[in-house]
């Protein structure tokens, strides 16, 4: 049995930065992280996206370590997910040494609520309307799968790698104060609340936004694993 790899590459031209390997969340596909793949790439990050599928979480996790064995992949090599994917990522990064970061949009937690119909879980997924036309078109996508609770067990703890913590404020499914406990003392952890985001805060309105946010923590990654600034602002 094979799991799906989707790939974006930079542009022709242009050095490779570094890799991203996104793990998807709940219901979703590779198709949910176009955007934000293509957003990546076009910064010379190569991006993989890899199907976390709750049932068969072997599965990924050996594809996830192919691809960080994979030396025409650049470093940093770092693990991105939203919702359960963000989870599974913070999982493997704590046993994978290859992992130089991690970036967890929206982890879900034991604990975390489940959503019923359909149109609530688009409401708490994402008010992007793009995005929502976007996973609501997709044959693939699992509707329903926010009912699904978070395996027990699955409570995030700081994998002693660099981290970003992305969270939206209105996040209806994992509360910010959740998601950032684990990291409040971390050293190399950057947590930052999205003003207004749902759940799928990579997908939502200020996509732009958490985009480059992704890409500044990159830049400082590669600069060092604590985390160096990039740009730096001051007064006056």
């Amino acid at each position: 049995m094979t799991n799906s790899t989707t790939a974006w590459d930079e542009p022709d031209g242009l050095a490779a930065r570094g890799t991203v390997v996104v793990l998807t969340g709940r219901g979703e596909t590779a198709g949910t992280y176009q955007r934000f793949g293509r957003r990546l790439a076009a910064d010379a990050y190569r991006v993989r996206v890899v199907r976390a599928d709750l049932d068969n979480l072997e599965l990924a996790r050996r594809e996830v370590a192919a691809l960080l064995a994979d030396d025409t992949l650049p470093a940093p090599k770092v693990l991105a997910g939203s919702d359960t994917g963000a989870t599974f990522a913070a999982r493997l990064a704590g046993e994978l040494p290859a992992v130089d970061g991690v970036v967890l949009a929206g982890p879900a937690l034991p604990g975390s609520a489940t959503v019923g119909s359909w149109d609530d879980e688009l409401d708490a997924r994402t008010a992007c309307p793009t995005h929502r036309r976007v996973v609501s078109d997709d044959d693939g996508f699992v509707r329903g799968a926010l009912a699904r609770p978070v395996p027990s067990g699955w409570e995030v703890s700081d994998p002693a790698k660099p981290a970003l913590v992305l969270h939206g404020s209105a996040d209806p499914v994992t509360s910010p104060e959740a998601a950032f406990a684990p990291f409040r003392d971390a050293k190399t952890a950057r947590l930052s609340l999205v003003a207004g985001a749902h759940h799928d805060v990579l997908n939502d309105v200020s996509h732009r936004s958490v985009a480059a946010t992704v890409v500044l923590f990159l830049e400082s990654l590669k600069l060092g694993s604590d985390l160096p600034a990039v740009v730096e602002h001051v007064q006056g």
